[in-house]
Order: structure tokens, then sequence, then C-alpha cells
């Protein structure tokens, strides 16, 4: 695990398909390109929602863990 700055952080516990992946897509408009969000989320849909939404997107997917009942994202801004 790698020790990434973070920018911004947003916590997406408890939001249902779709509102964590639309969450995603306005946070990551507050923070520059190269800069990291940490997004914190409890929606399992988001293990696929999230790199299909990077992908798409062109931002990178650092890093994803599971920590309890809790999905933490590192995501990198590429555009």
């Amino acid at each position: 695990m790698a020790d990434y700055e973070v920018a911004r952080e947003f916590d997406a516990s408890g939001l249902r398909c779709p509102m964590p992946v639309l969450k995603l897509k306005k946070e990551i408009q507050r923070i520059d390109v190269g800069q990291v969000l940490k997004v914190i989320a409890t929606d399992v849909g988001t293990k696929k929602d999230f790199p299909s939404w990077a992908e798409r997107t062109g931002n990178e997917v650092l890093e994803m863990r599971e920590e309890g009942d809790k999905i933490v994202w590192l995501i990198k801004r590429n555009k």
C-alpha cells in the first residue's frame, strides 16, 4: 500500500447506486489534475462502478481496500 497525498476526501457511506459514482464525478472536479481524491463507500457496487468510470473518463484508480464494512478508494484525477 503506497502513501499518496490526498487532496480531498468525501464519505459516500450509506449512499446506494448510482449516487456514489454521481458524487465521485462532482468531487473529482474539485481537485486539480494530478491530485488524489479519497472516497469512502459502503455500496459494494462501487467495486464495479468506480473502475468502469475511471476507465471511461481517463482517471486512475490508485488503490481500493476494504476496512470492515467500508471500501476506501484513492482516485487520481488525470483529466
